[in-house]
């Protein structure tokens, strides 16, 4: 068994090993590129992807580049796995092959089936239960321009989606608190904030964006058509009152900075004065990706 950490979910991991993959990413991205040109010499990555990616796979991709590693891209198309080719024979396989695996997959069961065959670190680069990858770049992208986040207010307005369900994870391992709102029918799951609460975390879910974004210090929303997401034209009509525009953001602190973590479609869940604001750190976001990824990709091979 090759050593190393799985990178699965928030809630799989402790508050100090969560600290400590953003402490490894600030102090990558603080020093020279050359200084950490040999970190990951000689490791090889493999990216797994059963959903489109941009900032995912090219942040992972870039990561091991400029960490002295490389990384191997498998699609269904060119690979077993689209001919019925198990995950857990191809764990089997490519642990020979890499150190360590990202994978995007369309059911999260598929993601728990390759870590649990898996002899080398695998790393969740999205499911439809949950983004973790996402919120440590989030955390970070906050941290860097408002300080520590614990005990801040952050404010979710849109569907509870698997994004949504990573920031629950978040709100209890960083300590700071969640409100999100959701209509009825895309809340998250009613157990999520019950094991929120019995965490010990601040979480709250309301159906009411105004009431969520009152006085928070950061606004989050997220694009309302996923990728898998049924019923497009209902799902807009359940959302529209949850769109994050001037008067929604108003509500909130003066300085309260506005995240999404892209794909946007302007002037649906967001509008273009927003996204594109002075308080806007989307960009920052996106570009913070390639330093997350950097810190975990750190803790899990080094």
């Amino acid at each position: 068994m090759k050593i190393g950490h799985h990178f699965l979910d928030l809630d799989a991991l402790d508050s100090k090993s969560l600290r400590d993959i953003l402490t490894r990413a600030s102090v990558i991205k603080e020093g020279a590129r050359v200084q950490n040109a040999n970190l990951l010499e000689g490791r090889v990555l493999a990216l797994i992807f059963e959903r489109p990616s941009t900032r995912t796979r090219i942040s992972f991709h870039v990561a091991m580049l400029q960490l002295g590693g490389q990384a191997v891209m498998l699609s269904l198309e060119e690979s077993q796995l689209g001919r019925g080719e198990s995950m857990a024979d191809t764990a089997r396989v490519l642990s020979r092959y890499v150190d360590a695996i990202v994978i995007r997959a369309t059911k999260h069961r598929t993601l728990l089936e390759l870590a649990k065959y898996s002899e080398v670190p695998v790393i969740n680069g999205l499911t439809d239960v949950s983004h973790p990858c996402q919120l440590m770049a989030d955390v970070m992208t906050f941290e860097e321009h408002r300080g520590p986040i614990s005990g801040r207010v952050i404010a979710w307005s849109g569907d509870g989606n698997n994004v949504a369900r990573s920031w629950v994870h978040a709100a209890v391992r960083f300590g700071f608190e969640l409100r999100l709102a959701c209509p009825v029918s895309l809340s998250p799951d009613i157990q999520l904030v019950a094991w929120a609460e019995a965490e010990g975390g601040n979480v709250t879910l309301t159906h009411d964006p105004q009431s969520a974004v009152e006085g928070a210090d950061c606004v989050v929303t997220d694009t309302w058509i996923s990728m898998g997401s049924k019923g497009t034209e209902n799902r807009r009509g359940l959302l529209a009152p949850f769109k994050v525009d001037e008067a929604l953001m108003s509500l909130a602190k003066p300085d309260a900075l506005f995240m999404h973590c892209l794909p946007a479609h302007r002037d649906e869940e967001v509008v273009s004065s927003v996204i594109d604001g002075d308080n806007s750190v989307v960009w920052d976001g996106a570009g913070n990706r390639l330093h997350a990824q950097k810190g975990i990709l750190s803790w899990c091979l080094t």
